[in-house]
């Protein structure tokens, strides 16, 4: 008894334990057959082992029923020879000690102070009569045997329960940093790439993914990929039909989804064999649920069969909901900054539009050509077709993209313009489209471009036939798709914009001249407005000499009561060659220097073009030319500031450089 004690209660294990009975028991027990049954009382389960002096065992598993149950509850000992009793007790497992019937057996139960653990089993082929010392010694014998599996299993146990406890500290250690990571990270690349780091952390697998679900094309879209180990199939902003992946079961159920191989197959799209070529073998996706809708889906996958328990779906559910309220702060987070940056834009280009060059709300006018102009854009304006303005420099295109803007149902909203022809042509992408941190050197935030700004309102894009070619496929895509990225983005940003374009260039000799896209002058010529030159509509000159001379009057606390007729004579007969933006200028010079109340105009300033060349091009530009030194000199070479040639042209300092450069002007020496 001693030596079986010492030979049994050294073992961490049942198997082992098993083993070491069967080679020390044998001899004591006097049996030709020796078993151990293990009992679950709760799941009312058997485990038998029988042993043998070579330390093999025949293992069986069984739930039990009848009389063993009966006994094995009570835990009392029975010696029972050959009757129909002994057999109805014994049948269960007879056949799994390899015999029919045994004509004698012993069942002694195996009993500790804290519980029941089964009985020990002796058989023998002969009938014999058992001494009660024999069955004390038995009993004896059962109790070492009990004691030392009693020890075995608060042993696994206490090893079981510290596995669960560290298991239960990684997770609550992997919930608190997820915690920590949805609080200190607003910027949703920055919150997925610490939330991938300690999943893969607790649960060893390779692939995460986070994809999030598009209103407009109801497809997932890849927003972060954390795959080390990837061959570079799956990439980020892969775009995914529901349909097509577990994921987007996990989404129309709104529940974990698991996955293997074979479902993956069973699939049978590009997405699903894609996952399969990069040998992933098993997944679980996890809807991201919202107050009021799907967000998007968390994916993780492992090269591994059957990587994720059901432990761990339930960790990674709870995980999905801190993420999915993560997903929603960003995503508002984002919203509020882009919101924040375009008022910001708004407030810079609303204090440039005060400081423009046009002040004025009315347009002046009663001739025939402006009738037809601005009954042509009252047509057009309820509509959203894009408008292509056609007329000669200083005519008034914007104001005519003002009047159709503020009688289309837009009118609450942004009027954004940009002059084409004024921005160089490396920055002009930048400010039309918006540019992201580091995309080019100086870039060192995120800037949203005029299109974005002009978000459900009017873009006005003037000196359009400006655009450089490489340009003009971008813009082609926004007036098609109302769709763009920004410059070194990959992101794909869509809009709500009408496009009002104008020009003083002929677009149709450009497209022949292979300057300018057939097929974006197509898309821009939906609605030509030809505006007509000041020398068309004579009539409209004096109403606009005294509109332009009250103006100014006012402005610089002056009294303007009288305007001489041959003046006015002189004006009317006089070609504009800059138009109503000439006039402009010239009243306002003639306010300035009027010492009285009637007004003076220098008629020497008045140089009409040769006789014959009053409309070609280069006389046009001549007269442009000479207007502008005129204005440089007068301010000493001064271009910005209130005093500068750019104000008394009525221009920005930027547009009127632009123009110095275009004719060739420069400061003498």
């Amino acid at each position: 008894m001693l030596e079986a004690a010492e030979g049994i209660g050294v073992h961490s294990n049942l198997e082992e334990l098993f083993a070491a009975l069967g080679q020390r028991l044998w001899s004591l027990a006097g049996a030709d057959r020796l078993a151990v049954l293990l009992y679950d009382p709760e799941q009312k389960r058997v485990r038998l082992r029988s042993l043998d002096p070579r330390g093999e065992m025949r293992a069986v598993d069984w739930v039990a029923s009848g009389p063993l149950a009966e006994f094995l509850q009570r835990g009392e000992a029975a010696w029972m020879l050959e009757s129909s009793e002994a057999q109805e007790v014994l049948s269960p497992f007879a056949e799994q000690l390899g015999v029919e019937r045994l004509p004698w057996f012993g069942l002694v139960p195996l009993r500790t102070a804290r519980r029941r653990l089964g009985a020990l089993l002796f058989s023998r082929a002969e009938l014999l009569h058992l001494e009660p010392s024999e069955r004390e010694f038995m009993e004896h014998l059962a109790a070492q045997v009990a004691g030392a599996a009693e020890k075995t299993l608060s042993l696994q146990e206490t090893e079981a329960a510290q596995r669960e406890l560290s298991r239960e500290r990684d997770r609550l250690r992997l919930l608190l940093e997820v915690n920590n990571a949805v609080v200190s990270n607003l910027e949703l690349p920055d919150l997925f790439g610490a939330i991938s780091a300690c999943c893969r952390e607790v649960l060893g697998h390779e692939y995460t993914s986070l994809a999030l679900l598009e209103k407009d094309s109801g497809k997932l879209r890849l927003f972060g990929l954390d795959f080390p180990g990837g061959k570079g199939l799956i990439k980020e902003e892969m775009m995914v039909a529901l349909e097509d992946a577990p994921a987007g079961r996990a989404v129309a159920e709104r529940k974990p989804v698991q996955f293997d191989v074979q479902m993956l197959r069973d699939y049978g799209t590009e997405t699903t064999s894609l996952l399969l070529a990069e040998g992933l073998q098993s997944g679980v996706c996890l809807p991201l649920l919202g107050p009021n809708s799907v967000l998007g889906t968390l994916n993780l996958a492992s090269i591994r069969g059957d990587a994720f328990s059901q432990a761990d779906i339930e960790l990674l559910t709870q995980i999905a909901g801190q993420i999915a309220i993560a997903i929603e702060n960003s995503l508002a987070y984002c919203e509020i900054e882009e919101l924040k940056n375009k008022f910001a834009e708004e407030k810079l280009y609303l204090e440039d539009e005060i400081r423009s060059e046009y002040r004025f709300e009315e347009i002046i006018g009663d001739s025939p050509g402006l009738r037809r102009v601005l009954k042509q854009a009252e047509t057009v304006a309820p509509t959203m077709s894009t408008v292509l303005i056609l007329g000669e420099t200083g005519t008034g295109k914007e104001r005519i993209a003002r009047a159709i803007h503020n009688l289309s149902q837009r009118r609450d909203a942004t009027f954004v313009k940009i002059n084409c022809a004024s921005i160089p042509t490396g920055l002009l992408e930048s400010e039309l489209f918006g540019h992201e941190k580091g995309a080019f050197t100086g870039a060192i935030s995120q800037k949203m471009g005029r299109f974005e700004l002009a978000h459900r309102g009017t873009i006005f894009l003037d000196e359009v036939g400006d655009i450089p070619p490489e340009l003009q496929p971008k813009l082609l895509r926004v007036l098609q798709e109302q769709e763009f990225e920004r410059l070194g983005g990959t992101r794909t940003l869509r809009v709500d914009v009408r496009l009002i374009a104008a020009t003083n260039r002929d677009l149709a000799k450009m497209v022949s001249d292979h300057q300018f896209r057939s097929d974006l002058y197509y898309r821009l010529n939906v609605f030509p407005i030809l505006i007509p030159p000041l020398r068309e509509r004579t009539d409209d000159i004096p109403i606009l000499v005294r509109f332009f001379a009250q103006v100014y009057a006012r402005r610089m606390n002056k009294q303007m009561e009288t305007i001489p007729a041959e003046t006015m004579d002189a004006l009317v007969r006089y070609p504009w060659p800059g138009n109503v933006r000439e006039l402009q200028n010239l009243i306002e010079r003639a306010v300035i220097l009027s010492p009285g109340s009637v007004l003076r105009v220098s008629l020497a300033d008045l140089k009409p073009p040769a006789e014959g060349s009053s409309e070609s091009v280069s006389t046009l530009e001549e007269a442009e030319r000479r207007h502008i030194l005129r204005a440089l000199e007068e301010s000493r070479w001064v271009i910005g500031g209130t005093g500068g040639a750019a104000t008394r042209l009525g221009m920005k300092r930027t547009t009127l450089q632009s123009k110095m450069a275009k004719l060739g002007i420069s400061r003498p020496l």
